[in-house]
C-alpha cells in the first residue's frame, strides 16, 4: 500500500552543516532499525513515516540540493557513501531513498533559475521521483507552457515525493518529436497502489509505484530537453553550473544513473557480508561437522564474500571521485568532460555491480537453506532484492559494456 503521509520539513535551527563523515554516520546509525523494519517496509511497499522523518532530521534529503536553496551540496562520493549505508540496512529502502533524493542533481543541473526558485523555494525537503519511459503520454502546447497527461510505471522513491519529473515527447513543427523532461508539483499527480510484497519478487520497499497525470498545466520554464547524456556544455556550462558555480551541477548522467542502481547491490553485498559473519560459528553442513570458522570451505567462501563486497564499494566510489575530478578540471581550463568519459566511468561502476552480485550469490548459495532459503531470512531477502535488480534495464551489464566499446571506437552512444 502507499501511505498518504505529509512530508515534514527538516529542523530550521541548525548551527552548522554536518560534515561528510557525520552524514555517513547518521545513515549508518539507522542500519539496525532498517533491518528490524524490513518486513513492515515490504508490506508497505515503501519505508515508514518514522524512517522518512529520520532522513529529514539528519538532512539526508538535502545532500544534492544547492546551498543557494538551503541544501548541503555535498560531493557525489559523500552522497553515494550515504546511499550504500542505507542500502546496507535495506536495499529496497536504499533504492527508494536514492531515487527520490538524487533527482535534485539533474534538476539543479539542467533546469533554469525560475524553475529552481519555485521548486526549491519551500523549506520542506525536495524529493522527486522520475521516469524516462511513459506507458502513455500526451504533451500539448498551450499559452505559457504545456498540458501534460500520461501514465508512467516504476517511479521509485515516489511515496514522499514533493515533485515528479517525467519524460514525455513533444511534437515539433516539422512533425518530429523530441523527448523533454517536465517537473510537476505533488498536487498534480496521482500515485497508484501497485507496489510492495506480493506484487514483485524483491525490492518491495522501493516505492516504485505507477503515477498518473491528467491535464496538468506545466509552465514553459518547467520543461527542458531531455539530452542530459549528450549535452555539450559550450563555454559556459549548464544552467545549473552558471547559477551555482559548482562543477557538481555540470550534470552528466550516465555514470551517475548507474551508480544509483549499483549502490543498492553494493549495500546488499555488504549486508550479506555482515550476515555471513554471524553464521561462521554454526556447524558446517557436511562432514566433518566442525564450526564453519574452522572449515576451509567456509573460510574460502567468507573470504570471497568479504573481498568482493569491499572491492565493489572501493571501485564504485573511486569511479565517482574521478567523475568529479574531470568536472572540476574543466572549470579550471581543462578539456570538457565528455560523454565518452562519462560512459567509460559508467563501465567501471558496472564492474562494481558485477562484483557485488558475485558476493551476494556466493553468500546466499553457501550459507544453507535455513539461513538463506526460508521466507523471512535476511540472506533470502537480499538474494530476492538482487534478483529484482537484475531485471532492470540498467542491470543489463553486457548491453552497457557493448555500448561502451562502441563509444570508445568513435561510434554513437546507444545505451
Amino acid at each position: 500500500m502507499t501511505p498518504t503521509l505529509e512530508t515534514t520539513a527538516p529542523a530550521t535551527a541548525v548551527a552548522a552543516d554536518p560534515s561528510a563523515d557525520e552524514l555517513v554516520a547518521s545513515a549508518r546509525g539507522l542500519r539496525e532499525r532498517l533491518r528490524e523494519l524490513q518486513g513492515e517496509h515490504a508490506e508497505l511497499g515503501t519505508y515508514s513515516q518514522e524512517i522518512h522523518e529520520a532522513f529529514a532530521e539528519h538532512r539526508l534529503y538535502d545532500l544534492l540540493r544547492p546551498k543557494r536553496y538551503g541544501g548541503l551540496e555535498v560531493s557525489l562520493e559523500t552522497f553515494f557513501r550515504v546511499a550504500i549505508e542505507i542500502s546496507r540496512g535495506d536495499p529496497g529502502v536504499g533504492w527508494s531513498w536514492e531515487l527520490g533524493a538524487s533527482h535534485a542533481y539533474q534538476f539543479a543541473s539542467h533546469f533554469p533559475q525560475r524553475a529552481q526558485d519555485e521548486a526549491f523555494g519551500s523549506a520542506a525537503p525536495f524529493i522527486a521521483a522520475s521516469r524516462a519511459f511513459p506507458l502513455r503520454a500526451d504533451a500539448q502546447r498551450v499559452d505559457g507552457g504545456y498540458t501534460l497527461s500520461g501514465k508512467w510505471n516504476f517511479n521509485s522513491g515516489c511515496t514522499y515525493s514533493t515533485h515528479f519529473m517525467p519524460v514525455a515527447p513533444i511534437v515539433q513543427e516539422d512533425g518530429s518529436s523530441e523527448l523533454h523532461m517536465f517537473i510537476i508539483p505533488r498536487k498534480d499527480f496521482t500515485i497508484l497502489d501497485d507496489w510492495g510484497a506480493g506484487k514483485t519478487i524483491g525490492l518491495h520497499a522501493s516505492s516504485s509505484n505507477s503515477i498518473e497525470i491528467e491535464d496538468a498545466f506545466v509552465p514553459e520554464y518547467n520543461v527542458v530537453p531531455f539530452n542530459f547524456k549528450d549535452v555539450e556544455w559550450g563555454e559556459d556550462g549548464t544552467p545549473g553550473y552558471r547559477l551555482h558555480r559548482n562543477p557538481l551541477y555540470l550534470g552528466r548522467t550516465s555514470a551517475f544513473f548507474i551508480a544509483g542502481l549499483t549502490q543498492t547491490q553494493v549495500g546488499a553485498a555488504l549486508a550479506c557480508k555482515d550476515e555471513y559473519e554471524t553464521l561462521m560459528e554454526r556447524s558446517s553442513s557436511f562432514p566433518p561437522r566442525i564450526p564453519r570458522s574452522q572449515s576451509p570451505d567456509y573460510q574460502l567462501w567468507y573470504g570471497q564474500v568479504v573481498s568482493l563486497a569491499e572491492s565493489s564499494e572501493t571501485l564504485m566510489l573511486g569511479a565517482l571521485r574521478e567523475f568529479e575530478e574531470l568536472n572540476t578540471a574543466w572549470t579550471r581550463g581543462g578539456a570538457e568532460f565528455t560523454t565518452v568519459e562519462d560512459v567509460r566511468l559508467r563501465g567501471q561502476i558496472v564492474q562494481a555491480a558485477k562484483l557485488a552480485q558475485q558476493a551476494i550469490e556466493i553468500a546466499c548459495s553457501t550459507a544453507g537453506t535455513s539461513a538463506s532459503g526460508l521466507a523471512g531470512s535476511k540472506l533470502g531477502k537480499y538474494s530476492a532484492d538482487a534478483a529484482m535488480y537484475r531485471t532492470h534495464i540498467g542491470a543489463q551489464h553486457d548491453v552497457l559494456l557493448g555500448s561502451l566499446g562502441r563509444v570508445l571506437l568513435g561510434q554513437p552512444l546507444t545505451m
